[in-house]
């Protein structure tokens, strides 16, 4: 073998590692955006699923003694945001029926909202 045919030999192992590291980073960074993605979207499932559970508990009013409805109840009540049962964007009058109406509109709304926004931002995220 020559020395010109072993610096090409030596170049072109240069030039395949070189393209070799690059889709190796790009493929590292493809699976963390992936996994950012499905977190993301974990997420905005979790959170929905708090507000329709707790719509629903008020709607077959449920024992809010009870501590795994209570838990549920203060997790819907912290993520409603500007769909609240007090003064959300839907009010109804205070009859006996107006905080099961208000608990399935607003927070019925709120988690649409939720996984609207959670998918919107998994396919921003997910390369």
């Amino acid at each position: 073998m020559t020395d010109a045919s072993k610096s090409e030999t030596s170049g072109d192992r240069k030039a395949s590692r070189g393209s070799g590291g690059a889709a190796k980073v790009k493929a590292g960074a493809a699976a963390v955006r992936n996994k950012v993605a499905a977190v993301v979207w974990l997420v905005a499932v979790v959170c929905a699923l708090f507000l329709a559970v707790g719509a629903l508990l008020i709607a077959l009013k449920a024992n809010q003694d009870n501590s795994i409805v209570a838990f549920i109840l203060a997790g819907a009540e912290q993520l409603d945001g500007p769909f609240s049962l007090d003064g959300g964007i839907f009010t109804f009058p205070d009859d006996k029926d107006g905080r099961v109406k208000s608990a399935l509109t607003n927070w019925g709304i709120a988690a649409v909202v939720y996984l609207v926004i959670g998918k919107i931002l998994d396919r921003v995220i997910r390369p």
